[in-house]
């Protein structure tokens, strides 16, 4: 009865706020309810679970008459159908967003999302952007981070701020430089510095580089350098070198263990033979630092035989440290366009992962659908089966219908 209280007080003051706003003619008031029923088996003892969960996202644009303010919110409620319990709610985000303020800034205020180069976390918190003073712009973020566990929302003592300066108004170039520090109470837990950078040149070539760098282990943790070539229309080359060296925070215990830095080369072809046939191709080399190295093999393409169907068939070979891992994927897509689609496929696995065993394998098989009920209204369901050296039968899966206003 609680939870049926608690569940009709919500709709309720939500229809209220909903009818309100809309009497406001300005207003326009868009976003997606989204109900789900999702079952799954523990992971620890096996026995069946259930879970009906609502997700709920609603954007209110045109508050003002320019159309400059507007307040955006996403959050869940989760229930244990099985087990019982408190609702397990979460707040993703719910913020006021005030664009060019004075014609120099916008604002936003509340909890959110914030990504520099050097860093990012959910907070509760504001971002400024600065704009329109010259060929350099300036962001600013700061507030407490909000941290989630298996319960809901954790009490947090966790506090960040930073800083990033990007260049503005320059022809097909992206360059930003940034600063990111985190408070663990009044502890230093992070220092980091980073930078990005996107070049395009000659409309077929895309050079792309980022970096962040710990200023208390005093260490490159993650860096990225690529270029993409286009020859032509239809094909895409790429070349990456990627390199992570794990830090942790200064507060952390796994702060004073050993760790190995991973660096990997990437070499892939993306290449639209015609309208009905894609071939992809790739390698990759991986060197996990002390003699542990390991070479993957890629190659697939899609297939679509009509403007309706799509099959994918893909093949990927892993051979050296940890193991080696044979592996496939196929899938095949239907769509009607106007009202529904369907999909499914199968995942195949044959991995050794040392040679001291022989070999496993892993199988997965699943299907999925959806079928729109009118411009608003849709519902999906995807099931799967995994069969593997823990399972011999893992059917889970998830029913949801959306509702979009």
């Amino acid at each position: 009865m609680r939870l049926l209280s608690r569940c009709l007080s919500v709709l309720v003051i939500t229809f209220f706020l909903f009818s309100v706003v809309r009497m406001a003619a300005a207003v326009e008031v868009s976003g997606r309810s989204s109900t789900q029923y999702i079952w799954f088996n523990d992971i620890v003892d096996g026995s069946s679970q259930a879970e009906v969960g609502e997700y709920l996202r609603v954007g209110i644009d045109k508050i003002d008459e320019a159309g400059n303010f507007s307040i955006k919110a996403y959050g869940r409620a989760l229930y244990d159908i099985k087990n019982g319990g408190a609702v397990d709610e979460r707040l993703y985000y719910f913020f006021a967003d005030y664009k060019n303020l004075l014609d120099k800034a916008d604002i936003r205020v509340g909890r959110q999302f914030v990504n520099l180069s050097a860093g990012s976390a959910l907070m509760d918190g504001v971002q400024a952007d600065i704009k329109n003073v010259g060929p350099v712009g300036f962001t600013v973020v700061g507030g407490r981070d909000v941290l989630f566990g298996e319960t809901g929302q954790l009490s947090s003592h966790v506090y960040s701020a930073g800083v990033a300066a990007y260049l503005r108004g320059v022809k097909n170039t992206d360059f930003d430089v940034s600063y990111y520090r985190v408070y663990d109470y009044s502890e230093i837990a992070r220092d980091i510095a980073g930078a990005s950078f996107r070049q395009y040149f000659l409309d077929s070539i895309q050079l792309y580089a980022n970096a962040r760098y710990d200023l208390t282990a005093e260490v490159f943790n993650e860096a990225l350098a690529g270029v993409k070539y286009f020859p032509t229309l239809n094909l895409m080359l790429t070349a990456e070198y990627f390199e992570s060296y794990p830090t942790f925070d200064t507060v952390s215990i796994y702060s004073v263990f050993a760790v190995d830095k991973y660096k990997e080369d990437v070499l892939r072809a993306d290449y639209t033979v015609t309208s009905w046939l894609d071939l992809s191709a790739g390698y990759n080399h991986e060197d996990f630092d002390e003699g542990g190295r390991a070479d993957v093999y890629e190659i697939g393409f899609k297939f679509r035989p009509s403007l309706r169907t799509t099959v994918g068939v893909f093949h990927d070979t892993r051979y050296g440290y940890g193991g080696n891992l044979d592996g496939y994927k196929v899938y095949a897509e239907y769509t009607t366009f106007a009202k529904w689609k369907a999909a499914a496929g199968i995942d195949y696995d044959v991995f050794a992962r040392d040679d001291m065993t022989g070999n496993e394998t892993a199988r997965k098989y699943w299907a999925a659908g959806r079928y729109q009920f009118n411009k608003n209204m849709s519902s999906s369901v995807r099931v799967e089966d995994n069969v593997n050296i823990n399972y011999s039968k893992d059917i889970q899966g998830r029913l949801t219908f959306d509702y979009d206003f």
